[in-house]
C-alpha cells in the first residue's frame, strides 16, 4: 500500500498537466473526473494506517534519508488528506455553474480547474512530506498555484490583494528557508525522523524555530500576521474563496504542527507554547469582534477564518507537559487537527453559500440580506448550517474537538484556555445570530438588476459540506486516531452536550441584541479601536513590525528554555 502515496501526488498532478495540454471544454471534465480518483487513494491510505498509530513509507529512488527523501503518512496526514479530497470535490461539483465546459476556451475556466488540481497536489505533498527542505517546495508551489486565484477574475482589487499575499508569503518564505539552512548547517540533516533524534537545546536551534516558525505563521495568517487574508478571500470567487479559507492555510500550519511535536517537541519549554495559545486567543477574539462590523457576507466569512484559525493554536499550550517540559502528541493534538478538518468542511460550505447569495441577490451587503430566505432559501439554509457547526452542536467535528480541549485544559489546570473557547463560541454566536435576523427582515422593495439564478447542483454540494462537519463527531475515531484509552469519545445525546450548544446562542442573541440597538447610535469607542487597529495591521510597516515583534518575542521564549 505504500505505492499509494506516491499515486496521491501522481493523480492531481497527471490530471492538471493532461488538462493543460488538452484544454477547450476537456479541461473541467478531466478535473472532475480525477477528483473521485484522488477521494478514494485517500480514504484508501486512511484505512491502511488502521490500527490507529500505524503509518505507511515509501522510499523515492530506493534511497533512505539522510541520503534519499521519504513520503511518510500517518494519521495526521490521512486525516488532512482526506479533508482535502472532500472538500476539493465538493468545490469541484459547485464551481461546475461558475466555470462550465464549453466549446470555447476561456481563461477563468481554463485557470481554475487547472489551478484546483494543482492546489491539490502542492497539499498532499505538504502532508506527505518527510523533510523540511521538502515542506519549503511544497509550500512555494501551494503559494504559486493559490495567488492566481485569488486574482483569477482580473479586477485591480483582486491583482492588489494576489499580490500582498504573493509578497507577504514569500516574506515568510525567505524566513522558513533560512532557519532550514541553519538547521542542515549545525546538524547535517533535514529529514525529520532523523533530525528529531539530534537536535539539541542550542542557541542555533532556537534561532532556527524561531525563523520558520514566524514565516509559517505569516503564510498562515495567524494574528497578528493577516494583512493580505480578507482582502485575498473576500475578493476571490466564491470556489476560490473556499479553496483559499479551507486549504490552503491548513498547508502552513500543519508544517508548525510538524515541527514542534515531532521535530523539536522536548525543546519547546513553557513559554514559547503559551505564546502561540496567546496568538491564537487574540485571533479567537479579535476576529470575531471584527466579523460583527464588516457590512459584507464575503469579508465577515473572511474574519472570521482569521478568528477560526485561532482555535488551532490553542493545542500547543494545551498539549504541553509542563513537568517535563515538552510537548505531548496526545488528545490537545488531535483536538488541533479535527478542529481544522471541522473548520474546512464547515467554511468551504459558508463561503459556497456566500457566493450563492451574492449570485441570487446581486450583492452581498449583510444590511440588504432581507429576503434571501425566500429568493434564495438553500443558500441561507446552507450559510446557517455552516454557522451552527463553527459554535459545535453536539454531533459536529467542533463539539469534538472542543470537548476535548476543554479536558486537557482541566487536566493541565490552565482554566484560562477554557475561558477562551466559550468567548470564542458566543461571539461566534452573536455574528451567526446577527445574520439570521437580517436574513428574517423583509426584503427591498426594489429588486437588484444584477440578481440571478443559483444552479441547482450548488446547494447540494456546499450541504454535503455541512453535513461533513455537523457529523464527524460520530465517527470512531479511537480506530484511527492514536487517543489515548482513557479518552472516551463525548456523548452527544447527553444534557450537558446540549447545554453546550444552547447557552452560547442565548448569549449571543443578547449580544447581537445589544448591538442592534446601537446601530443607529454612535459607535461604541472600543469598536472605533477595534476597526482602526485593523486597518493598521493590514499596512504594510505595522505588519512588519509585527513580524519582527514576534520573532523577537519567540526568539527570546525559545532561548530561555531551560
Amino acid at each position: 500500500m505504500n505505492f499509494l502515496l506516491v499515486l496521491s501526488l501522481v493523480v492531481p498532478i497527471a490530471g492538471a498537466l493532461l488538462a493543460f495540454g488538452v484544454g477547450g471544454r476537456w479541461v473541467s471534465r478531466i478535473a472532475l473526473a480525477t477528483m473521485p480518483l484522488g477521494l478514494a487513494i485517500a480514504v484508501a491510505i486512511a484505512a491502511g494506517l488502521r490500527p490507529a498509530g500505524g503509518s505507511l513509507v515509501y522510499l523515492l529512488g530506493g534511497w533512505s534519508p539522510p541520503l534519499g527523501v521519504a513520503l511518510r503518512a500517518d494519521w495526521l496526514s490521512a486525516l488532512m488528506m482526506v479533508t482535502t479530497a472532500v472538500v476539493i470535490s465538493a468545490i469541484g461539483l459547485f464551481a461546475r455553474a461558475d466555470f462550465p465546459a464549453g466549446m470555447t476556451e476561456t481563461r477563468r475556466s481554463f485557470a481554475f480547474w487547472i489551478l484546483l488540481l494543482a492546489v491539490w497536489g502542492a497539499l498532499n505533498t505538504v502532508f506527505l512530506s518527510g523533510d523540511l527542505f521538502t515542506f519549503y517546495v511544497s509550500l512555494e508551489l501551494l503559494v504559486f498555484v493559490a495567488v492566481p486565484l485569488v486574482a483569477l477574475d482580473g479586477r485591480a482589487e483582486t491583482l492588489q490583494a494576489a499580490l500582498r499575499y504573493l509578497l507577504f508569503a514569500l516574506l515568510g518564505s525567505v524566513l522558513y528557508l533560512a532557519g532550514t539552512g541553519l538547521l542542515y548547517g549545525a546538524y547535517g540533516t533535514l529529514d525529520i525522523g532523523v533530525l528529531s533524534g539530534r537536535i539539541r537545546g542550542e542557541p542555533v536551534t532556537a534561532v532556527a524555530v524561531t525563523l520558520m516558525t514566524v514565516g509559517l505563521m505569516a503564510k498562515t495568517a495567524l494574528f497578528p500576521l493577516y494583512l493580505w487574508l480578507p482582502a485575498a478571500h473576500a475578493g476571490a470567487p466564491a470556489a476560490a474563496s473556499a479553496v483559499l479559507s479551507a486549504l490552503v492555510v491548513k498547508g502552513s500550519f500543519f508544517i508548525i504542527v510538524r515541527l514542534w511535536f515531532f521535530v523539536m517537541p522536548g525543546l519547546a519549554g513553557v513559554a514559547a507554547p503559551q505564546l502561540l495559545g496567546a496568538l491564537g486567543a487574540g485571533a479567537i477574539v479579535f476576529g470575531s469582534l471584527l466579523a460583527l462590523r464588516q457590512e459584507r457576507l464575503k469579508l465577515l466569512v473572511a474574519y472570521s477564518t482569521v478568528a477560526q484559525l485561532g482555535y488551532l493554536f490553542l493545542a500547543f499550550p494545551l498539549a504541553l507537559d509542563a513537568e517535563a517540559g515538552r510537548l505531548i502528541d496526545g488528545s490537545a493534538l488531535i483536538a488541533g487537527l479535527v478542529q481544522a478538518a471541522s473548520h474546512a468542511t464547515a467554511k468551504a460550505a459558508m463561503f459556497m453559500a456566500a457566493g450563492m447569495i451574492y449570485v441570487a441577490l446581486g450583492h452581498d451587503r449583510i444590511a440588504a440580506l432581507g429576503g434571501v430566505v425566500r429568493t434564495a432559501p438553500l443558500a441561507a439554509l446552507v450559510f446557517l448550517l455552516a454557522g451552527v457547526a463553527l459554535i459545535g452542536p453536539p454531533t459536529s467535528g467542533v463539539y469534538f474537538a472542543k470537548t476535548l480541549f476543554l479536558r486537557a485544559a482541566d487536566s493541565t489546570h490552565q482554566w484560562w484556555w477554557s475561558l477562551v473557547l466559550d468567548v470564542g463560541g458566543v461571539l461566534t454566536s452573536a455574528y451567526l445570530v446577527m445574520l439570521v435576523a437580517r436574513a428574517l427582515a423583509p426584503a427591498d422593495q426594489a429588486a437588484p438588476s444584477m440578481a440571478g439564478i443559483v444552479s441547482g447542483q450548488q446547494p447540494v454540494a456546499a450541504l454535503a459540506l455541512v453535513l461533513c462537519s455537523l457529523l464527524l463527531g460520530l465517527l470512531p475515531w479511537h480506530a484511527w486516531l492514536p487517543l489515548p484509552l482513557a479518552v472516551t469519545t463525548p456523548d452527544p445525546l447527553s444534557l450537558d452536550a446540549l447545554w453546550s450548544l444552547v447557552w452560547p446562542l442565548l448569549v449571543g442573541m443578547a449580544l447581537a441584541a445589544l448591538m442592534g440597538r446601537r446601530q443607529n447610535q454612535r459607535p461604541l469607542r472600543m469598536a472605533l479601536w477595534l476597526e482602526q487597529a485593523d486597518h493598521a495591521l493590514r499596512q504594510w510597516p505595522a505588519a512588519g513590525f509585527s513580524l519582527l515583534g514576534l520573532t523577537i518575542m519567540l526568539g527570546v521564549a525559545l532561548l530561555l528554555t531551560p
